[in-house]
C-alpha cells in the first residue's frame, strides 16, 4: 500500500536523501519518494505500518517533523526497466568510451589501447566529479551510507570528490603513469568493498556514482563500473612495468 507524510525540515538533496535512507531502514518499506518542494512524501510498503514507525527513525534528527500523516489508496507502482533506469550511466559510457577509442585510433602506430584506457580513465574521473561537484554535500551524506570509509570518517566523502578530479587530471597528462594507476587501484577496491556488502545486503541505497543529479540505484552494474576501473588500472600497471 501507499503511505503518504508530510514533513518539515527537507530542505535540499541532502535532507531528500537522509528521509529516503531511514524510512528504507524500516521493515516493510518497499520505496519512497519525496517531494523536496513540498515535503509531501510518499511510502511503499508491503504492509500498513504506523506513523510512529516513522516518527521514531526521525527521533535522533528533530530538524525533521511529520506535521499531517494519512494514509490513503494502495496504488500500483510500475517498476521502471533497465534501459530506464541506467540510461544516463549507459550515456556517459558510451560516450567516453567512444571518445576514447576514436583519439587512441589516432596513434600514428595504429590503435593504441593504453591510449584508450588512459582516455577513458580520465573521462570517467573528469565527469564523474563533475556530477558530484554540483552538490558536495549531498554526495557525501549519500556516500557515507555504504562505502567503508566514509561511514568511519564522514569527511571522506568530500575529500573523494576533489580526489577524482585531481585522477582526472592526472591520466589526461599522463602524471606519473605508474602511481597514479597503482592509487586508482587501490582506490577503487576500497570502494569496491562497500558497494559488494550493500548489494549483497540487499539494501536500497542510491549509488552516489553520478552525484545527486540521477537516481540511480546500488546494483551489480555498480559492481561492474568499479570492477572495470580496477581492471583498467591494473592493466595499465602491468604494460608499464
Amino acid at each position: 500500500m501507499q503511505q503518504t507524510y508530510q514533513i518539515s525540515g527537507i530542505t535540499c538533496a541532502a535532507c531528500e536523501f537522509k528521509i529516503k535512507y531511514l524510512f528504507k531502514e524500516i521493515e516493510g518499506v518497499d520505496s519512497v519518494e519525496v517531494d523536496m518542494q513540498t515535503g509531501q512524501t510518499q511510502v511503499f510498503t508491503q504492509k500498513n505500518i504506523p506513523a510512529q514507525a516513522f516518527e521514531a527513525v526521525l527521533a535522533p534528527y528533530p530538524k525533521y517533523k511529520i506535521i499531517q500523516p494519512q494514509n490513503v489508496e494502495p496504488k500500483a507502482e510500475t517498476p521502471a526497466s533497465f534501459l530506464q533506469t541506467y540510461r544516463p550511466l549507459l550515456l556517459i559510457f558510451g560516450y567516453i568510451s567512444a571518445v576514447s577509442v576514436l583519439v587512441a585510433a589516432q596513434s600514428l602506430n595504429g590503435f593504441d589501447l593504453m591510449l584508450a584506457m588512459r582516455g577513458f580513465m580520465a573521462g570517467f574521473f573528469l565527469v564523474f566529479s563533475f556530477f558530484k561537484l554540483l552538490d558536495v554535500r549531498a554526495f557525501a551524506e549519500s556516500y557515507a551510507m555504504y562505502d567503508i570509509v566514509a561511514k568511519r570518517f564522514p569527511v571522506w566523502g568530500y575529500l573523494y570528490v576533489f580526489t577524482e578530479l585531481g585522477l582526472g587530471i592526472a591520466y589526461l597528462v599522463d602524471f606519473q603513469p605508474f602511481y597514479t594507476n597503482l592509487f586508482t587501484l587501490v582506490l577503487m577496491s576500497v570502494s569496491l568493498v562497500g558497494v559488494v556488502q550493500s548489494v549483497l545486503n540487499k539494501q536500497k541505497i542510491r549509488c552516489a556514482c553520478l552525484g545527486t543529479v540521477f537516481n540511480l540505484p546500488m546494483s551489480t552494474v555498480t559492481i561492474i563500473e568499479d570492477s572495470l576501473m580496477i581492471a583498467m588500472s591494473a592493466g595499465m600497471l602491468f604494460f608499464i612495468r
